[in-house]
């Protein structure tokens, strides 16, 4: 990994290409323009045939820089970087600071390859990129350029291995809002690979996560749990939390999005009312209700006490 530093002191973490992989994209490109050189040289023979000797030279030494000097030069300031060998080996030339070349640095790294590559058979642009700590020839030298790797294989996600049936769900009331992020990827980072440890030493960094996991929630320790099974069930505990949490906020399907700060709308399932067929009803004759007669009542005596507000 190189550490290339920009302008605003951001670091690159680029990885340059060595000296086999560009090997391989430097005879490719060379196998595509060796071929077209000879098909338009051979075309050139027969369309010369009736000039002079000189004039015929002329004409194979316009050819030779044109098309193995001007053709790669052309290639790489349009692709910015990526010739058809560098192509088909994820492989990509752009400047220090890891921006994209333009003509000038491709014109730099065409006319040093004419005597690294071409005149000493690359035996020069070998021997340069032994000694470069990047992997850089004369040409990436001098043009302030740097060959970098593209496709980088990714590294294979482990999976958390699952808490022992008999303490799924138990740290189900856990607080865990003030457990970092870093405590969280040590955690991960030690159950994906304790099967890789020393027992003894997997015993020992397990404890130790298991207590800084507990300082944090302000729970006490369970009682009997293993040290690796408790670090299974909270980071269990933690996905299924996520996941849930996940779940929730998604809309419904066919619901419109509800705007920012706003509750979505609740939408009610449309019921048919069941059809009333109108009876008559029985005439009942009603009694006359009688008046009740006021009761004088006293007005209730100040205790002192307030009222409740």
């Amino acid at each position: 990994m190189s550490d290339l530093v920009t302008g605003d002191a951001v670091v690159l973490g680029l990885r340059p290409a060595r000296l086999p992989s560009r090997a391989l994209a430097i005879l490719l490109d060379l196998l595509v323009y060796v071929a077209g050189y000879l098909l338009i040289a051979v075309g050139l023979v027969l369309a010369t045939a009736s000039m002079d000797g000189a004039a015929q030279a002329a004409v194979s030494v316009a050819s030779f820089v044109l098309i193995l000097v001007g053709v790669p030069i052309a290639v790489e300031t349009l692709s910015h970087g990526r010739s058809l060998g560098k192509l088909a080996c994820g492989l990509r030339v752009v400047r220090d600071d890891g921006g994209p070349i333009r003509f000038r640095h491709a014109l730099v790294r065409g006319a040093f390859g004419v005597f690294e590559l071409l005149l000493t058979f690359g035996s020069v642009a070998c021997i340069a990129s032994l000694f470069s700590e990047r992997g850089r020839r004369l040409g990436d030298v001098f043009a302030g350029t740097l060959v970098i790797r593209e496709r980088v294989p990714g590294a294979r996600v482990m999976p958390v291995p699952p808490p022992p049936p008999w303490l799924a769900g138990r740290f189900g009331g856990l607080d865990l809002s003030a457990v970092p992020d870093g405590l969280w990827l040590a955690i991960r980072q030690y159950l994906t690979r304790m099967d890789q440890l020393d027992p003894q030493v997997g015993a020992v960094m397990a404890a130790r996560l298991a207590d800084d996991l507990v300082a944090r929630t302000g729970a006490p320790p369970p009682v009997g749990v293993p040290a690796a099974a408790f670090l299974m069930a909270v980071v269990h505990e933690r996905q299924s939390r996520d996941a849930a949490r996940a779940f929730r906020q998604q809309p419904a399907p066919g619901a419109a999005p509800a705007g920012y700060g706003q509750p979505a709308p609740v939408v009610m399932p449309v019921v048919a009312a069941p059809a009333v067929v109108p009876v008559a009803a029985p005439v009942v004759p009603v009694a006359p209700v009688p008046v009740p007669v006021p009761v004088p009542v006293d007005p209730p005596k100040a205790t002192g006490f307030a009222p409740p507000a």
